[in-house]
């Protein structure tokens, strides 16, 4: 598969992940939105990575090369950093901390920002001679 259609497949994985969130989120099932909110947000940049020919079975391999070579030269804003950090965060205690509480103030926000990822990420990609 040549590097368009891979970052394009990422691309709609992204953005089945926000939905599945939505919808997990509507119906009160916070954990589950802030895991779906996570991958959303991790294929929207492995979508990009695909274009550079990059890809890690580690998460911490995606986020570490996004970082380097679309944050740091200035593609994205340096705010989504933070974004990237915090979701991968909190999908880590939802998933496994038996005790973690997911507020649904603090998934709202996630998902929130999931989206705002992702919109920059097709933006991105859509404008890309």
């Amino acid at each position: 598969m040549d590097s368009k259609a891979l970052s394009k497949a990422r691309l709609e994985q992204a953005q089945d992940c926000l939905e599945i969130a939505q919808i997990a989120f509507d119906k009160n099932f916070y954990r589950d939105s802030a895991n779906r909110s996570y991958y959303a947000i991790f294929h929207a940049m492995r979508a990009v990575l695909a274009l550079d020919g990059f890809d890690s079975k580690k998460h911490s391999g995606i986020m570490s090369q996004f970082n380097i070579n679309h944050i740091r030269t200035g593609n994205f804003e340096k705010r989504f950093s933070k974004t990237i950090d915090n979701a991968f965060t909190v999908r880590h205690h939802s998933d496994y901390d038996d005790m973690y509480i997911a507020v649904k103030s603090d998934i709202a926000e996630q998902l929130a920002n999931a989206r705002e990822f992702v919109a920059a990420v097709t933006d991105y990609l859509a404008n890309l001679p």
